[in-house]
């Protein structure tokens, strides 16, 4: 069983059996990567081509340990010492890339739907690892996986996401995949980062953070994306922290057994405190990292396996 989709370009196109077979695999990847000594060839002779455009710690790195747990080969195309820096056209160095026959092409591009420009030149499976403010789709999945493993569901919770909402594509994805999932989403920003329109209908907003996280299951952090905003929207980080900074006092508005997640990098001290953060009663923060390989090894697997 495949993907109603040929490509992951988003979220918004996916239908819920399609996000819901991509948890149920990655599930039973993150099962079987918990016994140890996993070993698998069913990508083998493949090769995986990234595009990044941007920079990326953790979903480069975590899509090159995913391809390569499945037997897939890596190639990282390095726009610095591309041909784009001698100034070949865009549009033909992905032709070029593209002759050269790869088995998918995962793109990070600053770019507004670059990754969906690239699906239409291409003839392989293309899969979004960030465009933009748009979104960040397996982001959203490894998510809704983490919130699953470690709360038993997504339908029926409250979810609060909190931060810079108006430049994240991480806040649009999880959005659009938390709500056709089920929960009740709400959105926690300052006036000025919060947009004037969300991608779906339903969702509740709040410029106060320990009300919008009242009775929450799950609250999500946001880091300023000070490189995608115009100056002076934010006073000052510690303005910011004050207000609207996760600390422990402001999180016994939510329930009990609430969980912090941040799909980061984190800014401590300006969205979320050290303490909370670093909680291991609360923090899902690195099983979000560990849950995103065999996130990644299911749409990988499902888009050129098959499965």
């Amino acid at each position: 069983m495949g993907l109603s989709q040929p490509h992951l370009l988003g979220i918004e196109p996916l239908s819920v059996d399609d996000i819901n077979h991509i948890l149920e695999v990655a599930d039973n990847y993150a099962n079987q990567l918990d016994k140890g000594n996993f070993q698998s060839d069913i990508l083998k002779g493949k090769i995986i081509l990234t595009l990044f455009f941007e920079n990326s710690t953790r979903t480069r790195t975590s899509f090159e340990i995913a391809a390569r747990r499945l037997g897939a080969e890596v190639v990282h195309w390095d726009v610095s010492t591309s041909s784009l820096a001698k100034g070949e056209n865009f549009n033909d160095t992905i032709k070029n890339l593209s002759a050269m026959q790869p088995d998918a092409i995962i793109v990070r591009h600053s770019e507004f739907g670059a990754p969906h420009t690239i699906a239409t030149m291409v003839d392989c499976p293309v899969i979004n690892a960030g465009d933009s403010w748009n979104e960040h789709p397996t982001q959203a999945l490894l998510d809704a996986l983490t919130i699953k493993r470690r709360l038993g569901k997504l339908e029926g919770l409250n979810i609060a996401i909190c931060g810079d909402i108006a430049h994240s594509r991480v806040a649009g994805s999880n959005m659009r995949s938390l709500t056709k999932l089920g929960a009740n989403v709400r959105i926690v920003a300052p006036p000025a980062l919060m947009p004037e329109k969300f991608p779906v209908e339903g969702i509740e907003k709040f410029d106060n953070l320990e009300e919008g996280i009242k009775d929450c299951d799950v609250i999500m952090m946001l880091r300023n994306q000070m490189e995608r905003m115009q100056s002076g929207l934010i006073s000052s980080e510690a303005e910011f922290f004050e207000n609207y900074g996760l600390t422990k006092d402001k999180m016994r508005n939510a329930k009990d057994n609430v969980i912090i997640m941040h799909p980061g990098p984190m800014n401590r001290g300006v969205e979320i405190a050290d303490d909370v953060a670093d909680n291991k009663d609360h923090s899902v923060i690195l099983e979000q990292v560990k849950n995103g390989i065999p996130t990644r090894m299911a749409v990988l697997d499902i888009l050129i396996g098959g499965k």
